[in-house]
């Protein structure tokens, strides 16, 4: 007997379960079928800004596979549908079709959520208003390019400095505008500790971006055509032709909360190593709008990364396919860059840290991304965290120019692989002038901090 796997959202995770279970299980087995509410599936929704700033010349460059390619073989891609409600109880979901409002029941023996993130939107004075953009999907990016080519002012607010908000920031420079970045935290990058932060804010004002932090906006001015000319934050008026929001994200788990399906903390829901839902044998969920086990703390958190939402997806293919896949967990590694300043991070903060009640040390160097007698080494900061007893790897941040931020690979594989500092000494790293000094810049962190842990240990 057919049996039938609905998937609801077609982007990373929705696509990938859908893909791998149909190289499992031949079309007169299983059933694919998958709703997606908006015009595109599998793209990339961290190319956008890259896309804004013309590095990616053509929108169809960041699809990986149209709805066409995906319907050759044998996946029932329905776009433009939006389910609105789960009957977990019959097996079954409701749709609606967006552009007749036709709305129609579909039943399911597996079911995946790849319902994704939504931007954080504030409830704000004129948050609607024309010239204020958003950067999750595509038809967002479209939206964002055409109101800048017709522009006339030259005056762009980014509100929010994190990964999205400093990417944006570059690629409005690169289209010629005057930049400001409004955000609430001290620093810019709060995934980052405040004193590398400091780093980021330098490098930004170094590109002529104005960043105006501690200021938590409430009011977005818009003039007599009711077009936005102004950010108001902290008494402070904020000149803008176009606002680009870049605040974050959160779980979009509206429809599987309203269906009793468990959610966690941070409003993601709750699965097992298999990404099954918590509670639920035919249930599946994955991507963006779940937690996911942080393997340092231990603790549940939510991470929106492309990365983990593919993965996700071909282990949820793998079993319902009738194989056997787990997903063990994060190290919560990431990566940005703004012109030619990178940014990367892996593990714990300080904060963190603090939060789950570790006692830890730090070690702070500056270091070259190649021989220091080789002309124009690009300068990097390296800042670690370990365990202040056992010298376990904790965290690693870095901020530096070329070269700098995929070094953060390193500790993202001495972490999971649980290492202490001590024994990150001795690695075995791949050593030539034009790629590294003789001592990785990696390295002499670990080295800084055991001799921080032998001396606070």
């Amino acid at each position: 007997m057919t049996e039938r796997l609905v998937v609801v959202g077609g982007d990373a995770t929705g696509m990938s379960a859908a893909a791998q279970a149909r190289r499992h299980r031949d079309v007169s087995d299983l059933e694919i079928v998958v709703f997606e509410r908006g015009h595109f599936t599998s793209y990339s929704a961290c190319g956008i800004p890259y896309w804004v700033g013309g590095h990616v010349r053509e929108r169809d460059h960041l699809i990986a596979r149209t709805p066409e390619e995906h319907r050759a073989r044998g996946i029932d891609v329905r776009l433009r549908h939006e389910v609105v409600e789960l009957d977990v109880a019959g097996g079954r979901l409701r749709s609606r079709e967006l552009a007749t409002g036709t709305e129609t029941w579909t039943g399911y023996d597996h079911l995946v959520l790849a319902t994704g993130a939504r931007p954080i939107r504030p409830a704000l004075p004129g948050i609607d208003a024309p010239g204020v953009h958003g950067v999750q999907t595509l038809d967002d990016g479209e939206s964002l390019i055409a109101a800048l080519a017709a522009g006339t002012g030259r005056r762009a607010v980014v509100v929010g400095a994190g990964y999205i908000g400093v990417e944006m920031a570059e690629a409005l420079i690169r289209r010629g505008y005057e930049v400001t970045i409004v955000h609430s935290g001290a620093q810019p990058m709060s995934t980052l500790d405040p004193d590398m932060g400091v780093l980021v804010r330098e490098a930004l004002q170094g590109l002529d971006v104005k960043v105006v932090g501690d200021s938590e906006v409430t009011e977005i001015r818009t003039g007599d055509d009711g077009r936005v000319r102004s950010v108001f934050a902290a008494g402070r008026e904020h000149p803008a032709d176009v606002v680009v929001l870049g605040i974050g994200v959160v779980p979009e788990t509206t429809l599987a909360a309203a269906a009793g399906l468990p959610t966690g903390n941070h409003g993601g829901l709750l699965t097992d190593s298999a990404m099954r839902v918590t509670g639920y044998d035919n249930i599946w969920a994955g991507g963006d709008c779940v937690e996911v086990l942080d393997l340092v703390s231990g603790m549940r958190r939510h991470i929106a990364l492309g990365t983990h939402a593919n993965k996700h997806g071909q282990i949820i293919g793998a079993n319902i396919g009738g194989g056997y896949a787990t997903f063990p967990g994060v190290v919560g590694t990431a990566v940005s860059k703004v012109c030619d300043l990178e940014v990367a991070r892996t593990g714990l903060r300080e904060k963190d840290a603090r939060a789950v009640g570790l006692q830890y040390v730090t070690a702070t160097i500056e270091s070259t991304s190649r021989a220091g007698y080789l002309p124009d080494a690009p300068v990097m900061t390296v800042k670690m965290l370990a365990e202040r007893l056992s010298g376990r790897l904790l965290g690693v941040q870095i901020v530096g120019r070329e070269g700098a931020g995929k070094r953060v690979d390193i500790a993202a594989v001495a972490l999971t692989a649980g290492m202490t500092v001590a024994q990150m000494t001795t690695l075995d790293l791949g050593y030539a002038p034009p790629f590294s000094p003789v001592w990785d810049p990696v390295l002499v962190a670990a080295r800084k901090a055991v001799r921080a842990v032998r001396e606070r240990g």
